[in-house]
């Protein structure tokens, strides 16, 4: 299988290239493509994961079902046979890694649901015992399960930045009381409930992010869901706080551009087989796992 890079669409008004997917205008509507690329360290590698684009699409159509009860999603369609007849050229593209979606104006904050200390949680945590300068008792590690799960929203870092936490109160000012009240209440409700399927399926949810716009309905969930670029999934069974945790993600990744000293600037290295087979090894497994299904 070869790694899906870049689409074209033809004469479709392409609206921009994110890390992962490409955005294409569609009449009054959006169309998403999840592509095979795969960032690290806020820059996008050479080399793709190929079928990681049909893996994260097919993932977020689970979980956007499955949360249908909770929360509006931006879906319209991801049958590729319904999107408008020009694009039916290009189906080979777009066939299991696109969604048709609505458009909505946007919110300007990363939604952050944490359930345990990991990550930049853990390394404010080290400095303060603070998580976005929230409390937590002494004496956790790294991977410890927190007293409850907490809302951490941050920025929306630009291709090549980090997002930044901010702090609760940075988003009433942002979005405005009500609305960030809602923006907290809807992603805790849906760590919870997703954090449950995970664990069923023997996995931890150590901590999430969402995306959440606003249409003439009312606020929805958009853009992906709780998939391994997004989301910390660990092994159950093998959890033991006090360091890192066996995870599905791209771990491997990561631990192959440290290896290799790279400083993190671009021109972005590519990737042996052996780190592409493993870490694509991984992202099937959490898919098989959540979904008990293959991707198509």
């Amino acid at each position: 299988m070869t790694a899906l890079l870049k689409t074209n669409l033809g004469a479709t008004p392409l609206l921009g290239r994110g890390k992962v997917r490409d955005l294409y205008a569609v009449d009054d509507a959006l169309l998403l493509v999840a592509t095979d690329r795969i960032s690290a360290f806020d820059h996008v590698l050479a080399t793709g994961i190929p079928g990681k684009g049909r893996i994260l699409t097919q993932l977020s159509l689970f979980w956007f079902d499955l949360l249908s009860s909770l929360v509006s999603n931006h879906l319209i369609t991801a049958d590729v046979g319904r999107f408008p007849d020009y694009l039916q050229p290009f189906a080979p593209q777009l066939e299991g890694r696109s969604m048709l979606v609505k458009r909505a104006q946007m919110f300007p904050v990363e939604c952050v649901a944490r359930g345990y200390l990991a990550g930049s949680g853990w390394k404010e945590y080290q400095k303060g015992r603070t998580v976005c300068g929230i409390p937590l008792p002494a004496g956790l590690v790294d991977g410890s399960r927190l007293p409850e799960p907490l809302y951490t929203p941050s920025t929306k870092g630009e291709a090549g930045t980090h997002d930044e936490n901010i702090s609760y109160a940075a988003t009433v000012e942002a979005v405005g009381e009500a609305d960030a009240a809602e923006l907290k209440r809807l992603t805790l409700a849906i760590y919870k409930k997703a954090a449950e399927h995970a664990e069923s399926r023997g996995l931890i949810l150590a901590d999430t992010k969402f995306e959440f716009g606003r249409t003439a309905e009312g606020i929805i969930l958009a853009d992906e869901v709780l998939t391994p670029d997004s989301s910390r999934f660990w092994e159950g069974a093998a959890w033991k706080p006090g360091g890192a945790q066996p995870s599905f993600d791209k771990q491997f990744v990561r631990d192959y551009l440290e290896g290799i000293h790279w400083n993190k600037q671009a021109p972005a290295p590519g990737l042996p087989d052996e780190v592409v087979e493993r870490t694509q090894g991984k992202y099937l497994e959490a898919f098989r796992r959540l979904t008990r299904r293959e991707p198509s």
